[in-house]
């Protein structure tokens, strides 16, 4: 089994428990030069609120959009856009990735500006 394979194996088996829970989710995506994140409806037909480093805001911020200082933006701003859409409580999804680096900055962030998961 390569790594692709493997992270959406623990993927799929990340939403299903969550699927179970509910809730809103905040899930991401990670590639070699951004993170996105979405917060999630609980049937998972509709997308509350979004953020990633693509967005013009978030590169004015950082100067990099590919490391740890990044994602904490991101984190801040999805948590910001949740909050006012009146969403406190997510599960967070982490589409199969480790939870260090990046993906633990987002949640960090996030978590510090009011979101609870």
């Amino acid at each position: 089994m390569d790594k692709k394979s493997s992270r959406l194996k623990r993927a799929l088996k990340l939403r299903c428990k969550i699927k179970k829970l509910n809730v809103n989710r905040l899930t991401i995506h990670r590639t070699s030069q951004h993170i996105y994140a979405q917060v999630l409806s609980a049937d998972g037909k509709l997308t509350i609120a979004s953020a990633s480093t693509v967005l013009a805001d978030v590169k004015a911020k950082v100067k990099n959009t590919s490391n740890v200082d990044a994602a904490t933006e991101v984190g801040k701003l999805i948590a910001e856009r949740a909050i006012a859409a009146g969403v406190q409580q997510v599960a967070f999804d982490r589409s199969g990735f480790k939870y260090h680096g990046r993906v633990k900055a987002l949640a960090d962030a996030a978590r510090e500006a009011g979101l609870k998961f």
